[in-house]
């Protein structure tokens, strides 16, 4: 079956990428032809999945070690194998194609837990991570080869297990004439940087801090949970940055961390967004300005580790920014109006031609491309990792050559 799959000159792919933000699954088919080198991708379909709510509230209990037992774990990562494959089936439906014009599917899963930093405590430098959504069932209820649980080989050669998507940015953005940088705005932000003629080993990346994660969880607080989100940044925009709770922000370790370095739920998710709500009560601010006060931060953030990581090595001509914080328009002013003394152009996915709700689920469909033509697919010099790998679990359905005997 995967012999034939390498094989073919075009391959159709669905990728699939669940975020912190725990919104539900994006869902690409792509197809995929081209070099190892310079691969051609073409997006057929795109349609994201939301979460039902009791599932999504489920999810966030995992985030918490004492309620993120073992029997929680294991039925969720197969009730997530599911609702993958429910959503695979009906992004295929949605290209007008049949599961059976599809060659592959690549899973990112939900993550749960990620430790980059290493813990020693029984005599081994370990670094864990876990993404459930279990790629069996997926590959079962659809008929088709799945590629999943990739951050874990990178991590076992000593690398952060994120972030990844820069292997597919390597491939698909590098430019000739000008450094650029790729920021993607999850949950969590991440920035690519791309040297002008970049080699792989001279691309570099690294969580810039948290992306939509604190403006989400505050906006959910003020709200009462009626919006979960500051959709196009309305609330933000109609308040003023506090200037004291920004400076406060701005004192957080994580951003002054010697690269490589990633982040997640575990440093920026519940209780640090019960800080902000703590000292709002003795610092009275509206819902308005707390809202744009964090929004900002995020801006900061992400121009902070420009200045830090990046400026003293290259000039960037351009910041291009995708994922659910490219909707944000109070967020993408308050990046322009940081960048400008920079003179970095801050542009969208969209505005090249790209889909910043897609770009993380194309990313997984190359990154299972790579796997099961048994090509690395890591950068070590982003993950820090001794050595490239290749990353991902293949489970492969029923159908086969007859039983092993």
């Amino acid at each position: 079956m995967l012999r034939e799959l390498q094989k073919k000159a075009v391959r159709r792919v669905v990728g699939m990428m669940s975020g912190t933000s725990v919104d539900g699954v994006d869902a690409a088919v792509v197809e995929i032809g081209g070099s190892a080198a310079a691969p051609q991708v073409k997006l057929l379909a795109f349609e994201n999945r939301p979460y039902p709510p009791a599932v999504r509230e489920q999810i966030f209990r995992l985030f918490q070690p004492q309620s993120a037992t073992v029997d929680r774990v294991g039925y969720m990562n197969f009730l997530l194998g599911e609702l993958y494959a429910s959503a695979a089936r009906s992004v295929i439906e949605k290209a007008g194609l049949r599961p059976g014009d599809i060659d592959l599917i690549g899973s990112h899963g939900q993550t749960i837990w990620h430790q980059p930093e290493i813990c020693e405590k029984d005599g081994y430098p370990i670094r864990y991570t876990v993404q459930i959504g279990e790629g069996a069932v997926i590959a079962g209820r659809t008929g088709i080869p799945t590629v999943s649980d990739f951050r874990v080989a990178d991590m076992a050669m000593g690398g952060q297990g994120a972030p990844l998507v820069p292997f597919s940015e390597y491939l698909l953005y590098r430019r000739e004439d000008e450094t650029i940088l790729l920021q993607n705005i999850g949950g969590i932000g991440n920035m690519t940087v791309m040297p002008a003629k970049a080699k792989p080993e001279e691309v570099y990346a690294f969580d810039t801090g948290p992306g939509n994660m604190i403006i989400d969880a505050v906006t959910a607080a003020v709200t009462g949970g009626k919006q979960t989100f500051d959709e196009g940044g309305r609330l933000g925009g109609s308040g003023t940055v506090n200037q004291k709770l920004l400076a406060w922000l701005q004192q957080e370790p994580y951003y002054a961390r010697p690269l490589p370095k990633t982040t997640g739920r575990e440093r920026f998710g519940t209780q640090y967004t019960a800080k902000i709500l703590d000292w709002r009560k003795t610092h009275p601010i509206s819902d308005a300005d707390l809202v744009a006060t964090v929004t900002d931060l995020t801006a900061w953030s992400i121009v902070d580790a420009y200045e830090r990581y990046v400026l003293g090595r290259y000039r960037a001509g351009e910041l291009i920014v995708g994922g659910g914080g490219s909707y944000n328009s109070t967020l993408l002013g308050d990046l322009t109006r940081r960048f400008a003394p920079h003179g970095v152009k801050v542009r969208t996915q969209e505005e090249l031609g790209w889909s910043s709700d897609a770009k993380e689920a194309v990313a997984f469909a190359l990154l299972a491309d790579c796997c099961v033509r048994e090509r690395t697919n890591t950068l070590p010099s982003v993950t820090g990792a001794s050595e490239a790998v290749i990353m991902g679990k293949i489970s492969l359905p029923a159908r086969g050559n007859g039983a092993c005997s």
